[in-house]
């Protein structure tokens, strides 16, 4: 191909590149706004959190349909605070990475698994560990209602109202809407407000089989991988506690034995990975299971619908919950409302199976049918409560005084914020996959700028000893260098512009980084082609047909060097998370630039170059030695002179 047609292939290269820059997709605003790239949170300031799926039961990493599912309900999450331009985006097999430019605020809650589960409270235990370290008390009988904890009992009246009754400053009720009625031959519940909670409830010291739950939490095949972890505790705490712990009827128990409470300790050094893999009924029963080790269980220990459950409220009463009766799915709908009373709450709008669910659970708590309530779960008009469980934590636990057959709020010392966050996350759905927060980084703007400065400042200098040390030792054919070196910005300029609209490509430190490491490789080029170009005119080419000479051999060379740069650059890319993916891609986009103007302006130059005169000047040209060691007129032998 003649220099000419080259040169006319980059210049519609070029064209075509920043037709897209100005008026592409996405391109708006005016001709300045157009020419901006899209900028990493370390350069403009902002908030990134890292989460890392888990599974408790195996440790595998999740299917990548589940990834991506979880991907979008989270970008609905992160949508919903109303900030333009969040990304979500998967990294690996198993991580999400949050990146909110222009506003630092916590992202952990985004991540959390938001499984909502309405449980029967069964019973009701102390959960401070005042049990395990039993004082020396005039009575036999010890009170499990911690000293100046919150009052759990709230109401679900269906109530003509609506109205709720008082609740603790930290306490959050379920109650039912206006639409509400009763229904399934249940009592109809008075008109009157529900009584307030006034006392905190105190586990029965009872132990019949009455008060324990028909439905054994055993019933329900146990997973191998649960199986063995529960072994290997059971060889940490020893054969005698797990058999002391496992006979526990009650909690109750250790005040007919106090000796219990000794055979009991090693359960104190458990971690909380271990506490969740314990049956239900071994984390209610022993006193060393605190509610602050149960709180601190990894997210979804206590997702299984099927199976009855242990966690907290107030981080001090523990309770015994029922199978999982009606789940977040049952869910239609959620919003923060503002209430009669000018509160925030926030509404609960079921689908027509979760209504009638709800219905049966309400029925089902409001006559406490199979007695299955103990008499330290039930409220202060005697019949079950209803937990309202998100996570691993117990928000709510309001007594049921009606058959409900409406829609229901949850109510409590909301502000406008904390109602909305928590009906983005009931409304867009619960994670099929738990996360766990591994890092969150929040960045200034003012920092972001520093950066940005910072970054500019590197890439300029380096290219500036470059362009100095070509124009030293190459002279005019550092011309070429310098010419190449812009050309090749302003390509890897405008596709950042282009790709940060197409795909969401954010330019960042590390991304700088990456450019600034193929100036290097670029300035290898060179000095394969020009050293090459010499060793030709040395060996007695003209500097004409030297220079389409040294671009076949130095070719292969320029080739196979780029290569090697960029298969290191996506082996990076794939292996890589975080801003060293950034690095590697920017690192591979240069490099394939660099190599379209290798062949489109590098080698079509020179030949336009080689036939100047300037070019065969040994000043002018850079060539150094090359051309006079041509010129040089050969030497005759001297003949040996034969002696007479």
């Amino acid at each position: 191909m003649r220099p000419g047609r080259q040169l006319a292939v980059l210049g519609a290269i070029f064209v075509v590149l920043y037709l897209l820059v100005f008026f592409g997709g996405g391109a708006s605003g005016s001709w300045k706004d157009r020419l901006e790239p899209k900028l990493g949170l370390d350069l403009v300031g902002g908030t990134r959190l890292t989460l890392e799926a888990t599974n408790t039961v195996d440790g595998q990493a999740p299917t990548a349909e589940n990834l991506e599912e979880a991907r979008q309900i989270i970008e609905s999450r992160v949508n919903a605070f109303g900030v333009a331009e969040a990304e979500v985006v998967t990294e690996g097999d198993r991580n999400i990475v949050i990146s909110l430019p222009g506003e630092n605020r916590d992202l952990a809650e985004v991540g959390s698994a938001a499984e909502l589960r309405f449980r029967k409270v069964l019973q009701v235990a102390d959960g401070s560990g005042a049990a395990a370290n039993p004082a020396p008390s005039p009575t036999d009988t010890p009170s499990a209602s911690p000293s100046g904890s919150a009052e759990p009992s709230g109401s679900a009246s269906p109530s003509a109202t609506g109205s709720a009754s008082p609740t603790p400053s930290n306490s959050v009720e379920v109650t039912a809407s206006p639409t509400g009625g009763t229904g399934g031959g249940a009592a109809a519940p008075t008109e009157t407000p529900a009584a307030s909670p006034s006392g905190t409830p105190t586990p029965s010291a009872s132990s019949s089989p009455s008060a324990t739950p028909a439905a054994s939490d055993s019933a329900t095949p146990v997973p191998a991988s649960v199986e063995e972890q529960r072994r290997a505790v059971e060889q940490k705490v020893g054969a005698a506690a797990w058999e002391a712990a496992n006979a526990l009827q009650s909690p109750n128990d250790l005040a007919t034995d106090p000796s219990l409470v000794e055979k009991l300790k090693p359960f104190a050094s458990l971690t909380d990975r271990e506490i969740a893999v314990l049956p239900a009924q071994v984390q209610f029963n022993v006193p060393q299971i605190t509610c602050a080790k149960l709180d601190a269980r990894p997210p979804a220990s206590i997702s299984a619908v099927d199976q009855q459950v242990v966690a907290c409220e107030y981080g001090t009463l523990k309770y015994l919950l029922d199978q999982a009766k009606v789940v977040g799915t049952d869910i239609n709908d959620a919003n923060a409302v503002l209430d009669q009373t000018s509160q925030w709450v926030v509404s609960l709008d079921f689908s027509s199976d979760g209504q009638e669910k709800w219905t049966a659970l309400t029925r089902e708590a409001f006559n406490n049918e199979g007695s299955a309530c103990d008499p330290s779960a039930l409220g202060d008009s005697g019949n079950c409560r209803v937990a309202v469980v998100l996570d691993n934590q117990v928000v709510s636990s309001p007594e049921i005084l009606g058959v409900l057959t409406g829609n229901s709020q949850i109510t409590g010392n909301f502000t406008q914020q904390d109602a909305s966050d928590l009906a983005s996350t009931l409304r867009y759905g619960a994670l099929p996959v738990t996360f766990e927060p591994q890092a969150q980084q929040n960045v200034t703007a003012t920092l972001g700028a520093s950066h940005l400065r910072a970054g500019l400042l590197a890439a300029g200098i380096g290219m500036l000893l470059v362009i100095i040390y070509s124009f030293f030792y190459y002279r005019l054919l550092g011309s070429v260098i310098f010419l190449s070196l812009v050309l090749s910005a302003l390509l890897v300029f405008g596709a950042l512009v282009v790709l940060g609209r197409q795909i969401g490509f954010t330019l960042t430190l590390a991304g700088i980084a990456g450019m600034i490491v193929s100036l290097g490789v670029a300035a290898d080029s060179f000095v394969i082609y020009f050293e090459r170009l010499k060793d030709e005119i040395r060996e007695g080419r003209s500097p004409r047909s030297a220079v389409s000479r040294a671009w076949v051999r130095a070719r292969r060379t320029i080739i196979s060097a780029n290569a090697i740069t960029l298969m290191s650059a996506v082996v990076l890319y794939i292996v890589s998370v975080g801003v060293v993916k950034g690095f590697a891609f920017a690192l591979g986009l240069a490099t394939v630039l660099d190599l379209v103007v290798v062949f489109l302006f590098r080698h079509p130059i020179m030949t336009m170059f080689a036939r100047t005169r300037a070019f065969l000047s040994p000043r002018v040209s850079g060539l150094g030695r090359a051309l006079p060691a041509r010129n040089k007129p050969a030497q005759p032998r001297n003949p040996r002179s034969k002696e007479a």
